[in-house]
C-alpha cells in the first residue's frame, strides 16, 4: 500500500490511477485521521461480496442456534396456505 497526501493525488492522478489499476492500494492521508483508501472497482466488489456472505452466514448460524434451542414456530401446509389468502 502506498500512502500519499491529497495534494500528491491531485497533481499525479493518472500515475496513481495506473498504480491502482495495476493492483496497488493507495492510502490518502487526511487531517484528523480521516484517511481514505482507493482500490479498483473489482476489488471493492469482491470485498462487498465477502461482507454480504459473512452477514448471510451469521444469520444462518443464528437460525441454526434458534432451531437447536427449540425457538422455532411450526406451521402445517394448510396453515401456510391459509396465511397466503388472509
Amino acid at each position: 500500500m502506498i500512502a500519499i497526501k491529497t495534494a500528491d493525488l491531485t497533481q499525479n492522478f493518472k500515475e496513481f490511477a495506473n498504480l491502482i489499476i495495476g493492483g496497488e492500494s493507495v492510502l490518502i492521508s487526511r487531517p484528523r485521521n480521516e484517511n481514505l483508501v482507493v482500490i479498483t472497482e473489482k476489488e471493492y466488489n469482491e470485498l462487498d461480496r465477502l461482507r454480504r456472505n459473512t452477514l448471510y452466514l451469521t444469520k444462518l448460524d443464528e437460525s441454526l442456534r434458534q432451531a437447536k434451542k427449540g425457538e422455532i414456530v411450526k406451521y402445517t401446509k394448510k396453515q401456510m396456505r391459509d396465511m397466503e389468502t388472509a
